[in-house]
């Protein structure tokens, strides 16, 4: 059983419902829907480019999937987001655009809000404590001798690679896609998501994902809204 602490937008959030639609799978409540088509892709083209993304939910990765260390409970570690979330104030990223990262398309901020790195780093250090330490098959999946110095005493440290200056925020919609398939991908995926990215994202809630078993696909365990104690501190 593995844990992780994500960004993603509340379930009633148009940017979260269009990308479930896009995925086929709600991570708020783990449904499944029927893949559709967008552009020129085909229902089964969406399916077969969503494969990898769809086990994971819409989301951006802070705390990337880990087990619980020895004498952490699962109630310990939501108690833990709920009040690490609390006294953390929320932040928009002014717009996300579509982009390719390593193959793979996801959505990125077109720039970078200082308070969305503080951010991040805040969240690898403040639950580094609940995770149990990456073993020998865990760190092999990492495949370390294809990362850089930096990022593997960042994975063997914290058990990520890219974390703190390695850091990208990034919300994943696809796997790695061939390049002959780019530009009709791309086309679907602006397809779906029409006007959607037209606003900021608001930055206010935390989520804990759970993978429930070896392999199954993650979902919402809990969502934790940011601010509520150090808005009545300062009102």
């Amino acid at each position: 059983m593995r844990y992780a602490i994500y960004f993603t937008p509340e379930h009633d959030d148009p940017l979260c419902r269009v990308a479930a639609g896009w995925l086929g799978r709600d991570a708020f409540g783990g449904a499944a829907t029927p893949a559709k088509a967008h552009g020129e892709l085909s229902a089964a083209e969406v399916a077969f480019h969503t494969a990898a993304a769809r086990r994971y939910g819409f989301h951006a990765t802070l705390k990337a999937p880990f087990r619980l260390a020895d004498g952490v409970s699962e109630q310990m570690l939501v108690d833990a987001v709920d009040a690490f979330a609390a006294q953390t104030l929320p932040f928009d990223i002014p717009r996300l655009e579509l982009a390719q990262i390593d193959g793979f398309f996801a959505l990125v901020p077109t720039e970078t809000p200082p308070e969305l790195d503080r951010f991040a780093g805040d969240v690898v250090r403040a639950f580094e404590p609940h995770r149990a330490p990456l073993t020998d098959a865990e760190l092999a999946r990492r495949n370390p001798d294809a990362l850089g110095p930096q990022e593997c005493r960042y994975l063997s440290q914290w058990g990520y690679p890219y974390v703190f200056d390695a850091f990208r925020f990034h919300m994943t919609l696809t796997g790695r896609v061939a390049s002959e398939e780019v530009l009709r991908v791309r086309a679907a995926i602006e397809h779906c998501l029409g006007n959607v990215l037209d606003r900021p994202v608001s930055v206010a809630g935390l989520a804990v994902f759970v993978e429930p078993t070896a392999g199954a696909p993650f979902e919402v365990l809990s969502y934790h809204a940011l601010g509520r104690q150090a808005e009545r501190k300062t009102a």
